[in-house]
């Protein structure tokens, strides 16, 4: 699968150049360019689908000195634009959620983020394109079944969006994702228990949600002592 070509529509200088140089960070990710306004942005939208070389995502701030976000999307499904849309902004009321949404926003992201929230967000959307183009690489002569596409829109979520079972916390979850982020080699839940000071069993239990949200793979660690314990490893951008 090629390099998704994505443009950056932020009118602040600042956060357009890291947006851009986050998404140059990527892995799968080429910058197309980047846009201070809505008129530029639908602009280099048509120029580029017109030269063969069409945007696949944008990274759509919600508020521009022209153009409200949605009214873009509008705009850009109006001019047979189809470009995947992930808002970035820091609106936070419900009916711009709402909106977003029934326009075909894919993703949404409150200002301000970190790189490993951006990156995770991408990443997730990069799995969603691949799972969908490989359920019909033309192998499966009768089209994507209902158990592709479940699997295709899961990977848009990442596990802070999902319910969290009961006895698990949104910031504890949060420390374990960041304690995994930064460990270059697998790791146990006995070593989650003493790097964050919680029960072997509580780490446990948040290490086999991430494993069955996807976040991190799980294997069985061979050779320690005592008794048997899967490992660990974060496996999200």
């Amino acid at each position: 699968m090629s390099d998704i070509r994505v443009l950056v529509v932020e009118d602040e200088p600042i956060a357009s150049a890291a947006h851009a140089a986050y998404v140059q960070r990527l892995d799968g990710f080429s910058l197309a360019g980047t846009a201070p306004d809505g008129q530029s942005a639908l602009r280099l939208l048509a120029e580029f689908s017109a030269a063969g070389n069409p945007v696949e995502l944008v990274l759509l701030d919600m508020n521009l000195p022209d153009l409200h976000g949605l009214d873009i999307a509008r705009r850009m499904r109006s001019s047979g634009l189809f470009a995947d849309i992930i808002a970035i902004t820091a609106v936070r009321e419900l009916n711009i959620v709402r909106s977003a949404v029934a326009i075909g926003v894919v993703q949404y992201l409150i200002k301000p983020f970190t790189y490993a929230t951006f990156a995770e967000k991408l990443t997730n959307y990069r799995l969603f394109r691949e799972q969908l183009a490989s359920s019909d690489d033309g192998k499966n002569k009768t089209g994507a079944s209902q158990s592709d596409v479940d699997q295709a829109f899961a990977s848009l979520r990442t596990p802070s969006e999902l319910q969290l079972p009961k006895g698990l916390s949104v910031s504890t979850l949060d420390a374990v994702k960041d304690f995994l982020r930064k460990e270059d080699a697998a790791v146990s839940a006995s070593e989650v228990m003493d790097e964050l000071g919680m029960s072997r069993v509580t780490a446990r239990r948040y290490l086999e949600y991430l494993a069955d949200a996807g976040s991190v793979s799980r294997a069985p660690r061979y050779g320690a002592p005592g008794r048997p314990e899967n490992e660990y490893r974060w496996t999200r951008a």
